[in-house]
């Protein structure tokens, strides 16, 4: 069934596709009165809608009932996400939309090969990415990408989560699953580093700020490789699968 995100809530149980979101879905899906549709609020609820008429610039749908969408994991996931060179990031956004990332903050590090000097465009390159893979995979959430932040200011946001971890090619005690057996939080942040991986200083402020410093294994994953797996652990360590 089509499904698209909203905002507001229905009047008189009236929602209105506007913009992008009417010409996709009267041009390019071609609805037409009494199609089925989806809504989405984008915070949690999905309205059961019908095609009631289409407008030039507007598709009007009648809602029929709403709930709680169900396609939300249990945890509460952040990402922060050293920048990587070229358009590793735009897939690094869609896959972790995919798995139930809830927030992406990209940040900078000592060892980021990228460094672009203005990132206001790729940010909301990255938003629109987030929001199309939302709506594909029937997201109940529409996740958020944050501003460029630096490196410290990234370790202090993440050590605010209940579960606070941060892959550390370095590291040679502590693995993911050894981490998450005692558990996973509600909140949950994830630091990756970049493809050069956290300097010596970042790791070690990362621990002193509480974060705890895990392995995903002896071989070395590629900085878009890593998320992916290591939030399908903690996903499923969470009881999401």
């Amino acid at each position: 069934m089509p499904r698209f995100f909203v905002d507001g809530q229905p009047e008189n149980g009236v929602l209105v596709l506007q913009g992008e979101n009417a010409h996709h879905a009267g041009r390019v899906l071609r609805l037409r009165p009494g199609d089925a549709v989806t809504l989405c609020d984008g915070k949690g609820t999905d309205y059961d809608c019908t095609v009631e008429r289409l407008d030039k610039d507007a598709v009007i749908c009648c809602v029929h009932d709403c709930h709680p969408a169900d396609t939300e994991p249990k945890q509460r996931l952040t990402l922060f996400m050293a920048l990587p060179k070229g358009d590793k990031m735009e897939w690094i956004v869609q896959k972790a939309v995919e798995l139930g990332v809830s927030n992406i903050v990209p940040y900078l590090s000592k060892n980021c090969v990228s460094r672009p000097d203005k990132t206001d465009k790729k940010v909301e390159r990255w938003r629109k990415i987030a929001a199309e893979a939302a709506k594909q995979c029937g997201r109940g959430v529409l996740p958020t990408v944050g501003a460029v932040i630096p490196v410290g200011q990234a370790i202090a946001q993440a050590a605010q989560s209940e579960t606070a971890l941060f892959l550390y090619e370095n590291e040679r005690q502590t693995g993911l699953r050894d981490a998450l057996a005692a558990g996973v939080g509600k909140d949950v942040s994830l630091l990756v580093g970049p493809e050069g991986g956290f300097a010596p200083e970042e790791a070690e402020a990362a621990r002193q700020a509480g974060l705890k410093s895990v392995s995903l294994g002896t071989r070395i994953l590629r900085c878009e490789t890593a998320p992916v797996a290591a939030l399908a652990a903690i996903l499923f360590a969470g009881g999401n699968m």
